[in-house]
């Protein structure tokens, strides 16, 4: 069921399967909007309350003209969604920004979340470091570079599609069929979006991993980028109790590229939290 969740100018997109089981939130990556957990919804959304909703500037999700526009944080959307749901302590899936605002919330209101699913995430306060690419990648991101300069919105979607469906350093089509459609649907409508207002940045929450006390699983894929997959394994290292199930040969999206295999690793993590989940 779709429905539209108010938070200040934004009107929410919001996909509910409305099952009676325990829920969990799904917090889509940044190159794709609520879509990317069809898989995941079909595959437990008769059994499981699934949510999954379109951030500011994605998907279906209405904006007022951008001189109308609020500002905002990430984590109030995610709130005013929980509140109007009235979910209580859901699990956060979140993937790439999508696991950047779950980890923010469970630092800022650890009450709310009762496990994470953290998926090539982001992290807010994150090093950013001298990355060195090999000369494949450098030459998709100079053409990124030069596409940006001219406008060019389809090559820009494109290089996205070649740096996070497929692999920095894979062929491009790598990953094809319906799930590359499906990137390219979304991506394009991120690009097309423009600023979606001002927003409030959280405090970093690098330098405090080790305070989140929810268990949680990290998930991604051998051929993403060298540097995220490091951030992974410091993640399982700095979570305490963190697991990690890595996926090889798959890129940054793994439960979109590979869902079957990414949903028998999700349903065994859920299925094996305690009923209340009680906050260590």
């Amino acid at each position: 069921m779709k429905t539209f969740v108010r938070s200040g100018t934004a009107g929410l997109c919001v996909e509910d399967s409305r099952a009676p089981g325990p829920p969990v939130v799904c917090l889509h990556a940044g190159v794709t909007d609520k879509r990317l957990w069809a898989p995941q919804i079909e595959a437990f959304g008769a059994t499981r309350r699934m949510v999954a909703y379109d951030r500011r500037g994605f998907g279906e999700t209405r904006l007022p003209p951008l001189a109308a526009r609020d500002a905002f944080s990430q984590v109030g959307d995610l709130v005013a969604v929980l509140e109007a749901l009235r979910l209580d302590r859901p699990v956060l899936m979140g993937c790439s920004q999508g696991g950047r605002i779950a980890i923010d919330i469970a630092l800022a209101h650890p009450e709310r979340v009762r496990a994470l699913v953290l998926v090539a995430s982001a992290v807010t306060g994150a090093p950013h470091g001298d990355a060195v690419y090999t000369p494949v990648v450098q030459a998709r991101v100079d053409a990124y570079d030069a596409a940006e300069k001219r406008g060019d919105q389809a090559a820009l979607n494109e290089l996205d599609a070649q740096f996070w469906l497929d692999g920095p350093e894979q062929a491009s089509g790598r990953v094809g069929g319906a799930p590359r459609a499906l990137f390219l649907a979304m991506n394009a409508i991120a690009l097309a979006s423009g600023s979606p207002g001002e927003e409030i940045d959280p405090p970093s929450a690098w330098e405090r991993l080790e305070q989140i006390r929810v268990p949680t699983l990290v998930v991604w894929g051998t051929l993403d980028f060298e540097h995220l997959c490091g951030r992974m394994h410091e993640l399982v290292q700095r979570i305490p109790g963190a697991t990690s199930f890595v996926m090889d040969g798959v890129a940054h999206l793994p439960g979109l590229e590979r869902a079957a295999e990414f949903n028998r690793a999700l349903g065994a993590f859920v299925d094996a939290l305690p009923p209340d989940a009680p906050m260590q």
